[in-house]
C-alpha cells in the first residue's frame, strides 16, 4: 500500500549490470522482467530481493571508470 511505512523501491547505479545480476542471483535475488536499454544512455532492470524489496539497477553507458 502507498501509505505504508518504508520504501517501495530503491535504485542503485552499477558499473556492470550483468556481473551484478549474476552475483545477486547467487544470493537469492530474482530479475523482474528483463534488462532494457534506454537510448544510448543506460541499461536498466529491476530485481526482487529475498525480503521482497524491489531494487532498480542502472548501468550508465559510455562512461569509462578508472580503478
Amino acid at each position: 500500500p502507498m501509505n505504508a511505512l518504508g520504501y517501495l523501491r530503491v535504485m542503485f547505479t552499477v558499473e556492470d549490470i550483468d556481473d551484478t545480476l549474476a552475483r545477486l542471483g547467487k544470493r537469492g535475488a530474482e530479475l523482474v522482467g528483463e534488462v532494457v536499454q534506454y537510448e544510448d544512455t543506460y541499461r536498466l532492470c529491476y530485481i526482487r530481493g529475498p525480503e521482497g524489496l524491489l531494487i532498480g539497477l542502472a548501468q550508465e553507458l559510455g562512461q569509462q571508470t578508472s580503478r
